[in-house]
């Protein structure tokens, strides 16, 4: 996909907070127009009264105004715009938001939705980058999802199964394998969260297990 050389006219934010205040802000030193969109909750807002324009979207919680793909495109569309920038999470990562833009004629300032989907998953980005050459840190990502399969699997390094697609998350910790077998239980847990149904082994060097203090580790664990 070739990069856009369009000129901007009138931007709008679809996001909140100082995220949305930085991109009024530069908008505002480009000379264009910002339109910013807001919640029931967040009338009164900073970003409401920085930018040029502000949209009401109805409702108070996020699942009800900035999460609704239809309101914001529809809010696009009111004022105008001729471009969209998501800043980050809600939309952000939104295939469908990005194809709904493109096909309303509207620029999204992200990744195209191609780019979206491929990265959306943890395991389809892996093998993506493994095609292509990049070093990666190892794991597995397979589509074997058997609870065999991650046994035999097996490897000497401290690993965390996780699930394969969405940040953050659920995990659980597992060791040498064998291990997984004994806290097979633990492993339904992962599949409630986003990306239901798969799981993909995170190797970390050293049998560091980040975000986890190391006091509460056994002495083995540890080493």
């Amino acid at each position: 996909m070739k990069p856009s050389t369009q000129t901007l006219g009138t931007l709008l934010i679809a996001n909140r907070g100082e995220i949305a205040c930085r991109i009024i802000r530069t908008a505002r030193a480009m000379g264009i127009r910002s339109v910013a969109i807001y919640s029931e909750a967040d009338a009164d807002a900073r970003h409401v009264h920085e930018a040029d324009l502000a949209i009401p979207l109805g409702g108070s919680k996020p699942a009800d105004s900035y999460l609704q793909i239809d309101k914001v495109v529809a809010a696009a569309l009111a004022c105008g715009a001729d471009s969209v920038h998501p800043g980050y999470g809600f939309l952000s990562e939104n295939a469908t938001f990005a194809r709904r833009l493109a096909h309303e004629g509207i620029l999204f300032l992200g990744p195209p939705a191609e780019a979206i989907e491929a990265m959306g998953s943890k395991s389809a980005a892996k093998a993506l980058m493994e095609q292509a050459g990049v070093p990666l840190v190892p794991g597995y990502h397979d589509s074997a999802q058997d609870l065999q399969t991650f046994v035999r699997r097996r490897c000497p390094a401290h690993w965390l199964p996780g699930a394969a697609e969405g940040r953050g998350g659920r995990r659980r910790q597992g060791h040498e394998g064998g291990r997984i077998g004994r806290r097979a239980g633990a492993c339904p847990g992962l599949r409630t969260a986003r990306g239901a149904g798969r799981l993909r082994r995170r190797t970390h060097a050293g049998g560091k297990i980040p975000g986890g203090p190391a006091a509460r580790r056994d002495p083995g664990l540890r080493r």
